[in-house]
C-alpha cells in the first residue's frame, strides 16, 4: 500500500507560506472545505495557516485521501 501522495510537500510549503491565510496549500491538498474555513477566517489569523505551515515542514501533512505529501 501507497501511503505518500503524488503533491508536492514543497509546493505546499511555498503556498502556505505566501498564501496561507488563503488556504492555498489546503486547495493544493484537495481539502477544499477547510481551505474556504481559511478564507473566511484568515488562516485563523494566521494561527492554523502557521501550524500548518510547521506539519507539512515536518512532513506530516495529508491530502484529501489521507496520504502524506511527498
Amino acid at each position: 500500500m501507497n501511503d505518500t501522495s503524488d503533491r508536492n510537500k514543497w509546493l505546499a510549503a511555498v503556498l502556505a507560506f505566501f498564501f496561507g491565510v488563503f488556504g492555498a496549500h489546503r486547495f493544493y491538498a484537495g481539502k477544499t472545505g477547510t481551505a474556504i474555513a481559511q478564507i473566511f477566517t484568515l488562516g485563523g489569523l494566521g494561527i492554523w495557516s502557521t501550524i500548518d505551515l510547521v506539519i507539512i515542514l515536518f512532513g506530516e501533512f495529508k491530502d484529501i485521501d489521507g496520504k502524506k505529501l511527498r
